[in-house]
């Protein structure tokens, strides 16, 4: 049995929302009063995770992103699907810790609040074999999946942890953190040396986090967003195009759920979007007794 297989929870693979990730049925209002930051919103995953938490009732939604005009468009959806949930924006590119801090402390001065905060700003260039590749080219993917993390990470840690007091204290639970994570982070596939190393260290940094902030009330998560078609996921070899067959709405439906409270239990944990909820939840107990989904060595002896 091959290493992909051995490494994944044997549960049905979703490919579209379904009922238990539905912001509209079985979520909504799940984010009733909650502010969201969102990363990487102008477009793909991070534009349908703005809508899907409009969707579920949230506040208010603060949309990051390099270009303003893109990030417009994502605006006019939030507000299209919830005329009640307050929406704004700031151009940032997620590779520059001032710009980062700026668009979160934007987003308080105007919300008050984060609430969650998801990390989806992404990049993923040519294949190539690290002999053939380009020093610069090769450290950006890192510069812009990890050090980006670590920037909106960073600097709504402290917001978030007051969302998790604030919530503690009414019974409910606050202070979701969600890293955008793959399932290359995994993998070991000729010429991704650069991608597959970044989001394997974004697993692993989603760990450290919960080591270090979970006691403040932080439940950080490292999400495989499914195989999507987005500009992002067509920069992969023509030959793996065939395996982009999720909706970006799934993914935003499981970061709703994730953010919810149900999935409090795995915090510090790669999950994928395209694992079936119910199922998942089946196995929560093996997956604590055995601490899975998380990155180790194992031997044996």
């Amino acid at each position: 049995m091959s290493s992909i297989q051995t490494q994944f929870p044997n549960l049905t693979a979703r490919h579209a929302v379904y009922a238990a990730v539905d912001p509209k049925g079985a979520l909504a209002g799940s984010a009733a009063g909650k502010v969201v930051f969102i990363s990487g919103a102008s477009r793909g995953i991070g534009q349908a995770t703005a809508v899907a938490f409009a969707q579920a009732g949230a506040r208010a939604v603060y949309l990051a992103a390099r270009t303003e005009a893109a990030l417009e468009e994502t605006r006019t959806l939030v507000l299209a699907a919830n005329p009640a949930t307050h929406c704004a924006l700031r151009a940032c590119d997620v590779t520059v810790a001032a710009e980062v801090e700026a668009a979160v402390a934007d987003c308080l001065a105007r919300f008050g609040a984060i609430d969650v905060a998801d990390a989806n700003a992404g990049y993923l260039g040519p294949w190539t074999r690290i002999g053939q590749s380009d020093p610069d080219g090769w450290w950006w993917t890192w510069e812009v999946n990890l050090r980006g993390a670590y920037h909106v990470l960073r600097h709504t840690l402290a917001p978030l942890t007051e969302s998790a007091r604030r919530h503690d204290a009414m019974g409910k639970s606050g202070g979701h953190l969600i890293l955008l994570s793959s399932i290359g982070g995994q993998l070991v596939l000729p010429g991704a040396s650069d991608y597959q190393t970044a989001k394997h260290a974004v697993n692993r940094l989603c760990e450290f986090v919960q080591v270090d902030h979970g006691a403040d009330g932080i439940k950080c998560f490292a999400l495989h967003p499914g195989g999507v078609a987005t500009e992002l996921g067509l920069n992969m070899p023509e030959a793996m195009h065939g395996y982009l067959v999720d909706e970006p709405t799934l993914a935003a439906g499981f970061c709703i759920w994730l953010a919810s409270g149900q999935a409090d239990w795995a915090t510090g944990r790669y999950l994928s979007a395209t694992w079936d909820v119910p199922e998942l939840l089946a196995i929560k107990d093996a997956i604590l007794t055995d601490d899975l989904l998380v990155n180790r060595l194992r031997a044996v002896l």
